[in-house]
This record gives C-alpha cells, sequence and structure tokens, in this order.
C-alpha cells in the first residue's frame, strides 16, 4: 500500500461543493483560430483542457510528467512539474483546480521498474497556487496485473470518475477524497487498451469509451450504475470525449479525425452526424472552448511505436486544431 499525503483536506472538500464546473465553456478575453501549433520539447501531450483562468490551453505530458500552457498564439510554457507526477494523462479543470491522472507507460523520465504499469493515481493542484493539494492512489483499490489511470470526469458536486486503460474499472473519488470502485465489469477488459475517454452527462449518467471494443458505454449514476451499451453506432474506437450542446465528440480513427455524435433518447442510441478528417494526425482528446471543439494532436502512435524506449521520443512539434 502507498502512502500518500493530502493538503488542506478540510478547505479543499469544502471547495469541492455544489459550484465545480469546467473552466473552459467560455474565455470571452481570447480570440481562437483554427489551428494552433506549438513547439514543446519531447513534450508528447496526451492530456488536454483550458482554464478561462489562465486564458490557456492545458497540455499533459507522457515524457515528463509536467503540465504546460498553449495561448492561441502556439507559445508554450511550463505550468507545474511536481516530482509525484511520473505521466500525466487526462485532465479537467473545476473551480479554480487542475484534476490530472497519474500513470506510467515506462517512456517517461520519472518512470521506475516500481511504477511502470503499475500506477493509477488522481493529483489535484490548485492553478492559482500551482501547488499539489491532494493525490489519491487509485490502484491499490482493484487487484490487476496492469494499471494506467486514463481520463477523468467531474460532476457538478465535485466527485471525480477516472478510468482505468489496464483493469476493467471505473473508480469513483468522493469530494472529501475518499476513492473507491465505482464498477467493474467484463465489458471494461481489453487485453491492450481498454477504458479511455470518459464524460459525465447532466443528465446524471457518465459515457464512456472502450477504444479495444470500439464502443461507447452508458453507466446510469442514478439507476445502481447500470452499464448499457450506447446502440446505432459503428464501430468507433474512441479516445478523448467532449460533451457540447447536447452533441458529444469522440476523437477516433487512430486520432485522425473526430465523429460528431447526436442521441435522442438519452444516449440508449446515438448517430455520427458528422466526421471531421481535415487537419488531425495522432490526436488524443478534445476539449469545449467558446462554443466549439478543439482537438489536440499530440504524436500519441510514437508513444507505442517506441516500445518502451523512451529514447526513440524526441518529437518536439504538435497541434490543436478546430473542429469545423
Amino acid at each position: 500500500m502507498k502512502t500518500f499525503y493530502t493538503f488542506s483536506s478540510v478547505l479543499l472538500a469544502v471547495g469541492f461543493g455544489l459550484t465545480a464546473c469546467e473552466d473552459h465553456r467560455l474565455s470571452p478575453n481570447a480570440s481562437f483560430p483554427e489551428r494552433i501549433n506549438f513547439v514543446a520539447q519531447r513534450q508528447y501531450p496526451e492530456g488536454f483542457a483550458y482554464s478561462a483562468q489562465l486564458d490557456r490551453f492545458l497540455v499533459s505530458s507522457i515524457t515528463q510528467g509536467k503540465v504546460g500552457t498553449v495561448d492561441v498564439n502556439g507559445n508554450y510554457a511550463d505550468l507545474i512539474a511536481p516530482p509525484e507526477l511520473i505521466s500525466s494523462m487526462g485532465m479537467r479543470v473545476a473551480d479554480g483546480r487542475l484534476f490530472v491522472c497519474n500513470a506510467d507507460q515506462g517512456v517517461s523520465t520519472k518512470s521506475t521498474p516500481q511504477t511502470t504499469r503499475k500506477t493509477a493515481e488522481l493529483l489535484v493542484f490548485n492553478i492559482a497556487s500551482r501547488q499539489l493539494e491532494r493525490r489519491v492512489d487509485l490502484d491499490d483499490l482493484y487487484t490487476s496485473p496492469a494499471h494506467l489511470a486514463n481520463d477523468l470526469a467531474v460532476q457538478p458536486d465535485g466527485t471525480v470518475y477516472v478510468t482505468d486503460s489496464f483493469a476493467p474499472v471505473i473508480y469513483k473519488v468522493m469530494p472529501n477524497g475518499q476513492a473507491s470502485v465505482l464498477v467493474e465489469n467484463p465489458l471494461f477488459a481489453s487485453a491492450t487498451f481498454g477504458l479511455n475517454g470518459i464524460v459525465y452527462h447532466p443528465n446524471g449518467y457518465l459515457i464512456v469509451a472502450v477504444t479495444s471494443a470500439g464502443k461507447l458505454y452508458k453507466v446510469d449514476l442514478k439507476n445502481g450504475n447500470a452499464i448499457s451499451e450506447v446502440g446505432g453506432l459503428p464501430n468507433l474506437p474512441g479516445d478523448g470525449l467532449s460533451l457540447l450542446n447536447g452533441d458529444l465528440y469522440v476523437v477516433t480513427g487512430s486520432g485522425s479525425q473526430v465523429a460528431q455524435l447526436r442521441s435522442t433518447d438519452d444516449w440508449k442510441t446515438a448517430t455520427v452526424v458528422k466526421r471531421d478528417t481535415e487537419g488531425y494526425s495522432q490526436a488524443t482528446t478534445n476539449v469545449a472552448v467558446n462554443g466549439s471543439i478543439y482537438s489536440l494532436n499530440a504524436r500519441i502512435g510514437e508513444i507505442s511505436a517506441a516500445m518502451g524506449d523512451a529514447s526513440k521520443l524526441q518529437s518536439n512539434t504538435y497541434s490543436i486544431q478546430k473542429f469545423r
């Protein structure tokens, strides 16, 4: 059992009250182009968010365990690089805090034999102070030969849900930091890469992508966490997910496109209403900003191609693409 510390636990629990909402829906001080190119040395930024507080996109780093910012002009700067963060994966911003999935695929400068393919954690940072406020161990909650915390969703009351791509579970972290397994199901199991993107729907359920199966599932939080496949869809190996104006945007096609999905029956079924295939290459995830969807071209395919050899990961150029 790993031992972790928690900062300002009482204040954090109060802060995670009923006002928790993502800090990226509207940023009137910024004008967003259709494409933003940026340079960040060996960043490999799998996770992506936006902070109106900083007026910047936030990008993670699989290889360096840090988080950086990118402005609308493509200027990159490091934001945080704490020693606890091995590989920063999925991220969300809510109530002035940055929620980050911490994992280890064995290609980070901080990777060790003890943490490689065995790490699933949730780290919470105060954006203003850049300080770590909470670190929650998740991998000890479920016995599995491998773990990888991939993506997360934040409920309005501050509850966080985290997917594990190497174990068939979704974790739940309460506003006070108490963690548990929300659901475990063989539908989420995979010999390669299982659970991936996740979103919280305001009607009280989660939508998650299982990449290897090419399917989306609904987890009904108001009905005993009942799990059902979202029907009516073609094979859709999903990565990152974002909701905007009731539609779901899915990074798919090995990061070569974003599919816009729509449902008329509360996501019992859905249809693909549009696919945007221009401007995407090895994309991972997306975020809603000012009424538009932006996706991150992260060179994610190079991670698996490196076969665990971090010296092969030397790319410095990345981009952010608007859905059209």
